[in-house]
């Protein structure tokens, strides 16, 4: 039996990225929501993420602007969703320090228009006896730096953002959750750890080692490999977000990882045997390049998820080898998504040197 929910419309922001469009394609595949799905289609928005889902009779795509507040209320007003979930973001941490005014346009300026359009929305219907949550995606980013023994992070860590990305994600996380305490928004924030999988844009560390190998280019690790990251499949995270849209409790913030830390190099190495065993070569890891570190890279980041798995009953499903293994094979059977996805602006060259864009 549906719950009431699940007859109801969702409006998903920072649909066609990486994240944003596993969650449309999910909530399309495996509930009843009707969603309609927000996109400025940057250089990371790709319709070709939501081919699948694009004419299905529970989707409706718009291209937009975030900080359109006009549109937004529009969408709003159309549509009467019962719950927004904020992805849309500039997300990669190199090119935060190389034009940082954009993170904070997109992912505060942004995310305050969402945040008051939702304030009005939620006013009327709450006096028309109709509900209202609001989901804001956030990064482990914002906690900073771990050592290399530290405990993983939690609810109680306080935040130390060390990029331009980080820093502008951590404002955002306060104003949502301002919002919630000033004036009564029903907001949820989530923090997730590093993500990968099918569909990711290929300046991330795991899609571009996958494309460089297959295309026998230079693998640049940065520094020595050293830093570490907490791995999460993207199917595993978006399930994650339904839990908390569906069990969530306003005002609390759910902490979303793998428990499947590993360092870069580590990574990049198994990348290169998992490329090789599927194309039947050798000597991949001779690709692999060490190159100046990026300012600020950050050692670790770790989460401890065990409070969102025993509040929301969610728990990641993928290994990590399984996942890599399952993402190495995708790239290499979807050569015409990422081929076009380079065609673009973004042809794999190192980005994050600061210099000014």
């Amino acid at each position: 039996m549906q719950s009431p929910l699940q007859a109801a419309t969702l409006l998903v922001t920072g649909s066609a990225g990486f994240i944003g469009s596993a969650l449309v394609r999910h909530l399309v595949r495996t509930t009843a929501y009707h969603v309609v799905s927000l996109d400025a289609l940057t250089y990371a928005g790709n319709l070709d993420s939501l081919t699948s889902v694009l004419d299905h009779p529970q989707h409706q795509f718009v291209h937009g602007d975030i900080g359109d507040a006009a549109l937004v209320r529009e969408l709003l007003e159309r549509y009467q969703p019962v719950g927004l979930i904020h992805l849309a973001a500039e997300s990669h941490v190199d090119r935060s320090i190389d034009a940082p005014a954009l993170f904070l346009a997109t992912n505060v300026h942004g995310t305050l228009t969402l945040l008051e359009e939702s304030r009005r929305h939620w006013q009327r219907r709450r006096v028309a006896g109709g509900s209202f949550r609001f989901v804001h995606v956030s990064t482990d980013e914002v906690f900073g730096s771990l050592g290399a023994v530290d405990p993983p992070c939690t609810t109680a860590t306080p935040y130390a953002p060390s990029s331009p990305y980080a820093a502008s994600k951590a404002a955002a996380d306060h104003l949502v959750r301002a919002w919630g305490h000033t004036y009564g928004l029903p907001v949820i924030v989530t923090t997730c750890s590093n993500n990968y999988g099918p569909y990711q844009f290929p300046e991330k560390l795991i899609p571009l080692m996958i494309l460089n190998a297959i295309e026998g280019k230079p693998l640049p690790v940065y520094g020595k490999g050293a830093n570490v990251r907490d791995w999460l499949f993207v199917e595993d995270h978006v399930a994650a977000l339904v839990a908390a849209f569906e069990r969530g409790r306003p005002g609390a913030t759910y902490l979303i990882g793998a428990r499947a830390e590993r360092d870069n190099l580590s990574v990049v190495r198994s990348i290169c045997d998992l490329v090789d065993a599927y194309r039947g070569t050798s000597g991949t890891r001779d690709l692999i390049t060490f190159v100046a570190d990026r300012p600020g890279h950050d050692l670790r980041y770790a989460i401890d998820a065990n409070g969102t798995q025993r509040e929301l009953g969610w728990t990641p499903r993928v290994e990590f080898e399984r996942g890599l293994r399952d993402t190495v094979r995708w790239y290499i059977k979807h050569r015409a998504w990422w081929q076009r996805v380079l065609s673009g602006a973004y042809r794999g060259e190192r980005l994050g040197l600061g210099e000014p864009r």
